[in-house]
């Protein structure tokens, strides 16, 4: 089976669009949830800030470039919670998934104290909605990857792009990183595409709520 070896070809394949993409009741929720989640974040960032200042220097936000939907690029949103050019030593941690389409370590050296706390809470995400609010992202979709990660897609794979990047989604509500199986990954985000309603969503966040809660395979 060919891979595909451009993100931006996604685009060019002929993918059904989903329904999702076009759902304008799906939009508003996303928009409706951006803006409380934008306000909650207002709330947070100045402890957050200090928190993260006095962890280690540099900037308070993260940003990377990943991958949306049909493969176009968009830069992502967080709280930072690894070291100053962590990107850059990345090749010296040991992966700990079973494939190059995901990364995983569990006691990834990179990350800072502020930024485990950060990471067990999933407060590292707020930022992540103004990428909804903008129309990059959802509520509800699929986890983003890095273009690094999609050049060993294979063609199967590329339909997990066919609805936008979420926030949370079946990955993040049945595991989070406990999950370390690229394919069992992508048949959840599959299996998403196939259940998807505007009330199945609804069901997903309030699992996602319970899970960050119990801190549920969080890292």
């Amino acid at each position: 089976m060919p891979v595909i070896d451009d993100p931006h070809n996604a685009a060019k394949a002929e993918l059904p669009v989903h329904p999702s993409v076009i759902s304008k009741a799906k939009r508003m929720i996303d928009i409706l949830g951006a803006i409380v989640g934008l306000l909650i974040t207002v709330v947070v960032v100045i402890p957050i800030a200090i928190a993260i200042k006095l962890d280690s220097p540099g900037s308070i936000f993260y940003s990377q470039i990943r991958c949306g939907l049909n493969g176009r690029y968009f830069r992502i949103w967080k709280f930072r919670t690894m070291s100053v050019g962590a990107d850059k030593l990345k090749h010296l941690v040991k992966n700990e998934a079973q494939s190059d389409q995901i990364f995983k370590n569990e006691n990834d050296p990179r990350i800072t104290c502020i930024g485990r706390f950060l990471r067990r809470t999933s407060l590292d995400e707020l930022p992540q909605f103004w990428n909804v609010l903008v129309g990059e992202m959802s509520l509800v979709g699929t986890r983003p990857p890095t273009p690094n990660e999609v050049i060993h897609y294979s063609r199967h794979h590329w339909k997990r792009l066919n609805v936008k990047p979420g926030i949370t989604g079946e990955w993040q509500a049945h595991g989070r990183s406990s999950i370390k199986d690229f394919e069992d990954i992508v048949h959840m985000d599959l299996d998403y595409q196939r259940k998807w309603s505007i009330i199945y969503d609804i069901s997903l966040i309030l699992k996602t709520l319970k899970v960050v809660s119990d801190k549920s395979g969080a890292c």
